[in-house]
């Protein structure tokens, strides 16, 4: 199995590196997520246009570079070094995938508006009786002329209140579909309640009653590819949380070469030292977990789900260990508002229960390799 980049790739990293140490600050971000409208539309927009980062992903004949899951790997170590609250994962990984696989003119047109940054396109598949278990949808679709109505409620929708539109699970009589819901058309059945979540994230629970939606793909066949995009985001945030890590042990490790005690650095102390070794041996065993996620991706469904679960599990672990092993180094600092590290763990410990949790991972791996 080959880890390395290509030159493309190399360049690709490259270039999102410099355009985020130059251009995304930190109290910026912090500042937009916790009093502003919850994100920066303006490096959005550059990340279309300046980047093209936005259609990395995307096929050629709707704007898009063609790339594959280790560009998207790339990208989202790099928005997790610098701790992005733009919405790259749910809006270009997962509603981009979808939209993707949906093959209709409908579904290419929005894509071409979704790789220019013209629109923001969420999942909202999560539901509260049914949790994790994402093809037990209990709303409703039914047929209303040339559209469909849709009723029911979805809970924790990432970047909702952000969204131009909203892709929609709901159970029809032929089995689970898949919906696009325009907000600019869905009112008055569509209520949004956002609130801001602990990583400084967008989110909102979403309730339908009789709103119009377009159907996408074949009623009743929709959980394959929603099963794709839900393994395909959990790849992403694994990938990201690598970048997360990378910052958190970085910043750790420099700090322990500064702050004194007893009149020597504290990094200078064996115990520290290998506990610093700890973390870093659990950030090469997730870097390895997350490249075997990526390169299984585009094989059959039972192999990508074993290898995007041992990721998930496996960074999983690797991010309470080393987040809260940054925080103990740096005492009482490590969850202040002024301290990077409080905002990466907070982040670190949002991102382990994302598109299924470490536990839900471990007992899908568990299921998937019983003999």
């Amino acid at each position: 199995m080959d880890f390395t980049l290509s030159d493309e790739q190399q360049l690709l990293r490259d270039g999102l590196a410099k355009f985020l140490s130059t251009r995304y600050g930190l109290e910026s971000s912090r500042t937009a997520a916790k009093s502003g409208p919850g994100w920066q539309p303006e490096i959005w927009r550059a990340f279309a246009e300046d980047l093209g980062i936005l259609g990395a992903a995307l096929p050629e004949e709707v704007g898009g570079i063609g790339g594959g899951p280790v560009e998207v790997m790339v990208i989202a170590e790099e928005l997790g070094r610098a701790l992005v609250i733009e919405p790259y994962v749910d809006a270009i990984v997962v509603a981009g995938g979808l939209l993707r696989r949906a093959r209709s003119p409908l579904a290419d047109a929005l894509l071409e508006k979704v790789a220019t940054g013209e629109a923001i396109v969420v999942l909202a598949a999560t539901e509260a009786q049914s949790g994790d278990r994402w093809q037990d949808a209990h709303s409703t679709a039914r047929p209303d002329g040339d559209h469909w109505l849709l009723n029911g409620s979805k809970i924790v929708v990432p970047h909702a209140p952000l969204a131009t539109h909203l892709l929609v699970t709901a159970s029809t009589a032929a089995g689970l579909s898949l919906f696009l819901v325009d907000l600019a058309d869905a009112a008055p059945g569509l209520a949004l309640h956002g609130y801001r979540t602990i990583d400084d994230r967008r989110a909102a629970d979403v309730h339908l009653h009789d709103v119009r939606a377009a159907l996408l793909g074949a009623d009743g066949g929709a959980w394959e590819s929603v099963a794709q995009a839900r393994d395909e985001g959990a790849a992403a945030v694994a990938a990201e949380a690598v970048g997360n890590m990378r910052k958190v042990l970085g910043d750790t490790v420099e700090y322990c070469k500064q702050r004194q005690q007893f009149g020597a650095p504290i990094g200078s102390f064996q115990v520290l030292q290998h506990r610093m070794v700890d973390m870093h041996m659990e950030l090469e065993q997730a870097v390895a977990a997350v490249y075997l996620a990526a390169l299984n991706l585009d094989v059959d469904a039972r192999q990508r789900a074993r290898a995007v679960s041992a990721a998930k599990a496996t960074v999983g672990r690797a991010a309470r260990f080393i987040g809260q092993n940054a925080v103990q180094l740096h005492g009482g600092m490590g969850m202040t508002e002024e301290l990077a590290i409080g905002h990466y763990f907070k982040r670190l410990t949002a991102l382990q229960y994302e598109f299924g949790s470490t536990d839900h991972h471990v007992a899908r791996y568990a299921a998937l390799t019983r003999p």
